[in-house]
């Protein structure tokens, strides 16, 4: 079925978005990119853009009638998952989600409660009662029920240090709740992605994230993330069965699932999940290690409301076959950048599949423990046969940020040493 002409609304216009206008335009689609921002990434390169917020539902409904939009699609942007289930249902549009769905995939409450129901694993949880009781083994991670970017999060040691975080937390919450989870002290981070086809999950991602220091707040921030994840195996053997269970229950038929958690033992703690694909530019790199295309069949379900299931995701996309995948959002503490070198060599290198500037030399990185203290994003796809350890140093030595004193801006940087990727 040819889609030339065919109009393709996108939620959100950031750099990650990018590669969905690209796979649309690639099959003669025209393209619209939505957001609040007079200029963004996608925006710069759709072949429309609308100054709508994505939560502005009923204005993006009567604009889409108006233009007889075709399509829609959210693909890894948190706040649009449910106003892109509403915008769908109001114009009769695929989704690839019911609303309960994604309230199960969106409120971590709720998701918890599925999980046990399923026999999935979770963090152990505290209610706002057990800190003001004295219930708690610290230390606890508190966060919002619903945020974006980290933001609302805080590792707490003390009854005190809980109470102030929960305040906080409820001020980022749209609802007003808190999650108040047992901190998961020096466990890696693991997280991993399917794709949904006609009710059957295909895993096509398991990934070890490193997160940021304490020292810098950023002990909630991503730094690096490299797949194929070491404990593959393990989850493979020991997990999966139960979060294909999951998947089934919920009767999820076409689309994407991510979940993050600690790797605990045999097991994964989950914490975190979505309908929808964790960010980042895994799809692009995945594309190029194995050829499995998501992003085209995603497009063609937006428009066609079918999963044409993607050539190769049978074959263990999840292990990219003889490559890894190295994404690393590279943080700054707080300052305003006066000089910003290195990234112009680093796109040149045949291994950076992506590399993005987030700041500008004069702006200011704010004091946040979030994505806004991201300045950079670099993504490389390199063969077994090359170094992780040596493919991330060659990054982070490359990069010359500093203020106008000319001290160094950049921190929680990745430690090259801890990455003992070997050949598989």
């Amino acid at each position: 079925m040819s889609l030339q002409g065919k109009k393709l609304l996108i939620l959100a216009g950031a750099a990650i978005h990018c590669k969905v206008v690209d796979a649309a335009r690639a099959l003669g689609v025209y393209t619209i990119v939505t957001d609040y921002l007079e200029s963004s990434p996608a925006k710069e390169i759709a072949d429309e853009k609308w100054m709508l917020d994505i939560n502005d539902v009923d204005a993006i409904v009567k604009k889409c009638r108006e233009t007889k939009v075709d399509g829609v699609l959210n693909f890894c942007i948190d706040p649009a998952q449910r106003p892109y289930q509403k915008i769908c249902e109001s114009l009769n549009l695929p989704c690839y989600g019911t609303a309960e769905q994604f309230q199960v995939l969106t409120d971590k409450p709720t998701f918890k409660a599925f999980c046990e129901k399923c026999g999935v694993d979770t963090i152990p949880a505290y209610t706002v009662e057990d800190v003001e009781n004295g219930a708690c083994e610290y230390p606890v991670f508190i966060k919002p029920t619903d945020s974006r970017g980290s933001r609302g999060q805080a590792t707490c040691y003390t009854k005190e240090e809980a109470s102030a975080a929960i305040r906080s937390a409820m001020q980022e919450s749209s609802d007003g709740g808190v999650v108040i989870e047992k901190f998961m002290e020096g466990k890696q981070d693991f997280s991993m992605t399917y794709f949904v086809c006609d009710g059957k999950p295909y895993l096509i991602r398991t990934c070890d994230r490193y997160l940021g220091r304490a020292a810098d707040k950023l002990n909630k921030q991503c730094v690096g993330c490299i797949a194929p994840s070491k404990y593959t195996d393990m989850y493979i053997n020991k997990v999966e069965k139960k979060i294909e269970d999951f998947i089934s229950a919920l009767g999820i038929r076409n689309g994407p699932v991510f979940m993050q958690g600690f790797v605990d033992g045999d097991t994964v703690r989950f914490y975190d999940p979505g309908l929808r694909f964790p960010g980042g530019e895994y799809e692009r790199m995945l594309k190029e290690a194995t050829g499995v295309d998501i992003m085209t069949a995603m497009v063609e379900f937006a428009l066609t409301g079918k999963v044409s299931k993607p050539q190769g995701i049978e074959n263990k996309p999840y292990m990219l076959g003889d490559h890894y995948t190295i994404q690393l959002p590279i943080t700054a503490r707080p300052g305003k950048i006066a000089i910003l070198e290195g990234m112009d060599e680093i796109a040149q290198n045949p291994s950076v599949t992506f590399a993005f500037n987030r700041y500008n030399v004069g702006d200011t990185v704010p004091e946040t423990g979030d994505v806004r203290q991201r300045i950079c994003e670099v993504a490389m796809v390199i063969r077994q046969t090359e170094s992780v350890c040596e493919s991330v140093k060659w990054v982070q030595s490359k990069l010359k940020v500093q203020d106008d004193n000319g001290e160094n801006l950049l921190t929680s940087l990745v430690d090259p040493a801890a990455l003992n990727y070997t050949q598989r």
